[in-house]
């Protein structure tokens, strides 16, 4: 492993993060908050560029990056940038526990939405902003931003971006890497302003529009009160708003893409896409008739049904019910949801649509074959042939999610009161959701569990934003090894 490369690579993102904890500071100047607040984040900022400093003297003469540098580098700089992240919190005096900080913003970053806290009024201006603006960064990807941002440094980027962007397939839309980024992030921000103005059009405040766009863009879902929607004029109105935006940041923006260019039939023949629309239909009819016909007491109208739909799928976590009331079929469906996800492409956690698509479809191909074993049946997605390599590829991380699934679980059991809320807590962070169900549902949290399982589930969310692999490999013995002792 380049250790030097690697380390110039992670100070290059701690540099970035402090540029962005500018934001919070100049918001703690607008809402005029006390020195000691400041201080919080401006001490944080003159950490990072202290270490960034340090990790950035000395640029690496060959800066080829291998793939498992690269991989390394993204699962090195994401837990970096949620420790580093946390600790105006810690400094601030709002979130004393440095794991409980971890926790939070790691959930922040991998846009996650669980959260320790259970009452957000002692969260300052700057804080409430910070907390959510790490989900519009984290939601496209840290280092895609900094791709977009940072001038070249001559190194093969596309590792880092093939690290980063989940999906079971990575594709550049054009030859630059650089252009391919900024592309992406141009859609991403139009997106949420686009949705900030809505939500101001129909009377949310300025700051309120700013972090609830934030939390939509980035399929993140962190409350910024304790009230909810209710605090608003029509809430109704920005129920339906946030449920079709976190719907539509659920989709690949490759599609967005192919939309500005007018590559209309590409947009509608796409698979995924499709199938992910489907899955919302069916699961919020299929909910709401449940509702309707067994529990109609509750009256729960098909907007909030929706709403809860297209926050689960997309692994949001916003809610505006409490769904751990609506009796076993909706959370069964809702705890399906949990696991498909979104778009391979999109800001959206989970298994990924495409993936659960290619898994029914390589089933029933084997199931054909079992009754003419002679016949050739061949997998297809989007008109194209399923080869050996893909199949083989995501069979492999069904095999490892499930893996490192227990292993959090089995921790998180021990301390879990029931064992639906230790599986919903594995659920809601590994697949970046937010709630869960039991004790972690839309109105708890979770500062129950311990400083080691706080820790355990914020890597958990780490791992579940980068698709498993490159947390496992920086982990790994010969990882470490070749960090720290290796320069080869």
């Amino acid at each position: 492993m380049q250790r030097r490369t690697v380390c110039y690579l992670v100070g290059k993102i701690l540099q970035v993060e402090a540029l962005l904890l500018l934001l919070p500071v100049i918001v703690s100047l607008i809402y005029r908050e006390s020195i000691h607040q400041l201080l919080s984040y401006a001490g944080t900022i003159a950490l990072l560029v202290v270490i960034g400093t340090v990790c950035t003297l000395a640029k690496p003469k060959n800066m080829k990056i291998m793939p498992r540098d690269g991989i390394v580098t993204v699962a090195l700089s994401w837990i970096l940038l949620s420790f580093f992240g946390g600790l105006p919190f810690v400094f601030a005096g709002e979130i004393p526990n440095v794991a409980d900080a971890f926790f939070e913003t790691a959930s922040g970053f991998t846009t996650t939405g669980s959260s320790i806290l259970s009452d957000l009024s002692i969260l300052g201006y700057s804080s409430l902003f910070w907390r959510s603006f790490t989900h519009l960064v984290g939601g496209m990807g840290v280092l895609v931003f900094a791709l977009a941002i940072l001038p070249s440094t001559g190194s093969d980027s596309v590792q880092l971006m093939r690290a980063e962007v989940p999906g079971p397939v990575f594709g550049k839309l054009v030859s630059k890497l650089a252009k391919t980024a900024r592309i992406l992030y141009a859609i991403y921000l139009v997106m949420t302003a686009i949705l900030v103005i809505i939500l101001m059009l129909v009377k949310v405040p300025l700051f309120d529009a700013l972090l609830l766009s934030f939390g939509t863009a980035g399929t993140g879902g962190f409350s910024i009160n304790n009230a909810g929607f209710a605090i608003y004029q029509n809430p109704e109105m920005v129920e339906w708003i946030i449920g079709v935006g976190m719907m539509l940041f659920g989709v690949n923006f490759n599609l967005y893409y192919f939309l500005l260019l007018g590559s209309i039939r590409e947009v509608l023949t796409d698979e995924e896409g499709r199938s992910y629309i489907g899955i919302i239909a069916f699961a919020s009819v299929a909910i709401f008739a449940s509702l309707s016909i067994v529990q109609s007491q509750l009256d729960v109208p098909f907007r909030s049904v929706f709403f809860t739909v297209s926050s689960i799928i997309t692994t949001t976590g916003y809610s505006t019910v409490d769904f751990g009331l609506w009796g076993v079929f909706p959370q069964v469906v809702l705890l399906l949801l949990m696991f498909i996800g979104g778009c391979a492409g999109s800001t959206a956690g989970g298994i990924k649509v495409s993936r659960v698509v290619i898994y029914f479809k390589n089933a029933i191909a084997e199931i054909k074959k079992m009754g003419q074993p002679r016949r050739v049946i061949m997998s297809k997605f989007n008109g194209k042939v399923v080869d050996d390599k893909m199949s083989s590829g995501i069979a492999n991380y069904l095999l490892v999610y499930v893996a490192v699934f227990l292993v959090l679980l089995i921790s998180v059991s021990i301390e879990a009161p029931d064992f639906l809320t230790a599986f919903s807590s594995v659920a809601a962070t590994f697949n970046n959701i937010g709630p869960g169900l039991g004790e972690v549902g839309p109105t708890s949290n979770f500062s129950m569990y311990s400083d080691f399982n706080t820790i355990l589930l914020s890597l958990g969310m780490i791992a579940g934003r980068l698709e498993i692999y490159p947390m496992i490999l920086l982990f790994s013995t010969t990882s470490l090894g070749a960090f720290f002792i290796s320069e080869k």
